[in-house]
């Protein structure tokens, strides 16, 4: 038996193996976690230079999954729609371009949000296509049954009190209106892979709402909502919920 503390003839003495890349790999580590951290802290609320280019991304990023989440719903020419957590403000040019004789609201948490909404959106504000304001999904400025469609495209991930805000979005809705929640991420849905995913399993899960298909729906069914609707591509990991107020609310 060969004692590894001490020098053998013929033979180095043993060190510890990869001593240098566990501590890279270590350090390498909470910086994604710190990073990640940063990133959701502005998907959340984005403030700041870095916020602003949270926000240009966001619009290009989710372009193909708000195209693929809209094609679930109809929507008529004269609708009147909110956008809860517009972001950047794309998806309200894109409703505006379907819904040509109605108007498209905005609401965002982040003063930055709407600002930039706004910009994006400002040939659509000047003729009274669109209004933008900051706001929150818990306590919209909407008086009850007033809009014909709400969407939310990955924004509930972030949302304080998820029963409460589905009440809230129940409530502004008319009878016989939609509410369209889509996302790139849900829980048992196509996640990322190797170091990545174990920060996202480890870390980043305790500050979003990731839901199961059945838990969308659950909470779409005790908000009030009926003929839910559950649509998942599979291939790129993302999910649409779909729910309607009944006619006759």
């Amino acid at each position: 038996m060969i004692d590894d503390s001490k020098p053998v003839e013929g033979r180095a003495p043993s060190r510890p193996k990869n001593n240098g890349t566990t501590r890279r790999s270590s350090l390498q580590s909470r910086k994604s976690m710190s990073l990640a951290d940063k990133v959701i802290s502005q998907c959340w609320k984005p403030a700041g230079l870095f916020g602003r280019l949270v926000l240009w991304d966001m619009n290009q990023h989710h372009s193909k999954l708000t195209d693929w989440g809209l094609s679930h719903v109809s929507i008529k020419r004269t609708d009147r729609i909110l956008d809860v957590g517009c972001g950047g403000g794309r998806t309200i040019n894109k409703l505006a371009a379907i819904a040509t004789e109605g108007k498209i609201h905005g609401v965002d948490y982040s003063e930055n949000s709407v600002a930039a909404a706004r910009r994006t959106n400002a040939r659509w504000i000047d003729i009274d296509r669109a209004a933008i304001e900051h706001g929150s999904v818990s306590h919209l400025p909407f008086a009850e049954k007033t809009l014909d469609l709400v969407t939310a495209i990955e924004t509930h991930l972030f949302w304080p009190d998820l029963p409460n805000d589905f009440r809230e979005l129940f409530r502004v809705l008319k009878p016989g209106g939609a509410l369209l929640i889509v996302a790139e991420i849900y829980k048992g849905g196509k996640h990322l892979e190797g170091v990545r995913k174990k920060i996202f399993d480890k870390h980043l899960a305790a500050n979003m709402n990731l839901l199961t298909p059945d838990e969308h729906r659950e909470l779409f069914t005790n908000a009030g909502f009926s003929d839910v609707q559950i649509f998942e591509k599979l291939d790129k990991g993302w999910i649409c919920a779909v729910g309607r107020k009944s006619s006759r609310r």
